[in-house]
């Protein structure tokens, strides 16, 4: 009797232990599955990827994990109609207040050059002229009538004695000589549109003009 209860014992205690050792032998393999996974061969554990770097690993190169390139600027172009001012930095510009390519300040406009009047002759002598001598103005005709070599010369309300006295002249080398009783009065040199000159004895300025 109680060898048979020992062998059931026996029996059941052996099948309990067949079941146990199965039960390790499965953990020991799924414990050494997992430390595979995690081994980098060296004996160190690597820790699982974290979301992070999955995320990184995902972004293509160039973008979000390379530095960002340099921005340039350019401006904006003009409106349609608008008016563009010189840039005074760029090479050949005109600075503000200077002249522009035609040589013309801005703020002026180019304006017609007064022609210089031609050149005296003896025809453009002839006529009646104002002196104007220190003691005061008087009148002076020089006329085309001949007398002698010369031409016939008068004059009305001067002054001065040696004006008083010319009655003829002449036009010779631009100047126009008035004389007096065969004597020269004066000297005068055409000067655009005028004669200026000399009373020969005094010395005293003297013009003539229309």
């Amino acid at each position: 009797m109680l060898l048979g209860t020992y062998s059931q014992l026996e029996r059941k205690s052996g099948a309990g232990f067949l079941r146990l050792a199965a039960v390790v032998s499965v953990a020991a393999t799924l414990a050494a599955c997992q430390s595979s996974r995690f081994d980098d061969g060296g004996g160190y554990r690597r820790s699982a990827p974290s979301r992070q770097a999955a995320v990184e690993s995902d972004i293509e190169p160039g973008l979000g994990g390379s530095p960002a390139g340099r921005v340039e600027s350019s401006p904006l172009p003009p409106a349609p109609g608008a008016v563009i001012a010189p840039d005074p930095n760029m090479p050949g510009a005109a600075a503000p207040g200077s002249t522009n390519v035609a040589g013309l300040s801005p703020a002026t406009t180019p304006s017609a050059t007064p022609a210089a009047p031609p050149p005296a002759t003896r025809s453009s002598a002839i006529g009646r002229w104002t002196a104007r001598e220190a003691a005061g103005n008087c009148g002076v005709t020089l006329s085309s009538t001949p007398s002698l070599d010369l031409y016939r010369a008068s004059t009305s309300g001067c002054a001065n004695k040696d004006l008083q006295s010319v009655n003829a002249w002449e036009f010779r080398d631009g100047e126009v000589y008035l004389y007096a009783r065969g004597g020269v009065v004066a000297r005068l040199r055409d000067s655009g549109g005028q004669f200026n000159g000399v009373i020969a004895k005094s010395g005293a300025p003297l013009s003539l003009s229309k």
